[in-house]
């Protein structure tokens, strides 16, 4: 079949019509992995999938990743993380990032081989149905001025997980903070597989650019983070229960907008690693 993609926000979103997830060929893996390459964010409608079909599904684009925080995970999958604000029967939240704002981020910027992509399926949705806002870091890069590109070429940035879950979430324990240390990464990062430039720094666990003075630092990473999220780089996507949203690790990075924290949700990630063959995450 021929994959229909309709633009959303010019080569930045796409919403793809597709049969059940369950049934698709290879080839339509194959034009769907094209499509996500070429926009960055895809939005898939009406999903009726279970979670160890949502995983079949993940892992046709590669391995997937088995989160940090085990204590989110499903019991029956674990490569799917919960993101949630529902309890259990002890009384314990299910899933992480469970209420309130959470500030823009990357996915897996902290570890030393950071994940190419995430797949995000709602089940459970406050009644406004909440959003999540998407930042397109190549198209933030490619229009900075030239002498701001000039001033970060080469240089890195400090990413840390536990500023992140200090600001945002329930601190890591001893353990996931023994296995998330702050590390650097490069401002720019090269897509391991298209090879298009984004600027690969976040608000949420960006804490200092390396080798630049604390004060200088902190400017240009405020100017740079202010940049990032103008309008015209920016899409907003409304959830309907069933959606799910694949969005690229490498060169967007995104925010949960608030909601109403006295209402249920539920979302399902799986997260993708590089390909074997482009090990090399940079």
């Amino acid at each position: 079949m021929a994959l229909s993609v309709q633009p959303i926000k010019g080569s930045f979103v796409g919403e793809v019509e597709l049969p059940d997830l369950r049934q698709i060929d290879d080839a339509t893996v194959v034009e769907l992995r094209q499509a996500w390459n070429q926009y960055q964010i895809l939005i898939l409608r009406g999903l009726k999938m279970d979670e160890g079909a949502q995983v079949a599904f993940s892992q046709r684009f590669g391995d997937l990743e088995i989160h940090v925080r085990t204590e989110y995970l499903s019991r029956e999958h674990p490569e799917i993380l919960y993101v949630s604000n529902m309890k259990d029967e002890t009384g314990r939240t299910i899933g992480i990032l469970s209420d309130g704002e959470v500030g823009w981020h990357y996915d897996q910027i902290y570890l030393p081989g950071p994940a190419v992509g995430s797949f995000l399926v709602a089940h459970t949705l406050p009644k406004e149905g909440g959003a999540t806002s998407f930042a397109d870091m190549s198209l933030a890069y490619e229009k900075l001025p030239h002498a701001t590109k000039e001033i970060i070429e080469g240089r890195k940035a400090v990413q840390s997980y536990e500023a992140f879950n200090s600001a945002y979430s329930v601190p890591t324990s001893g353990k996931q903070r023994k296995q998330t240390p702050d590390i650097e990464h490069p401002i720019v990062r090269t897509h391991p597989v298209t090879g298009r430039k984004a600027l690969y720094i976040c608000p949420g666990m960006t804490i200092a650019i390396v080798g630049l003075p604390e004060d200088e630092s902190r400017a240009l990473l405020d100017e740079l983070f202010a940049w990032t999220v103008r309008p015209e780089f920016v899409y907003t996507h409304k959830w309907r229960a069933g959606d799910g949203v694949m969005w690229d690790n490498a060169s967007t990075m995104h925010r949960r907008e608030p909601f109403d924290v006295n209402e249920q949700r539920l979302m399902k990630r799986t997260t993708i690693l590089p390909p074997a063959e482009l090990a090399v995450p940079f």
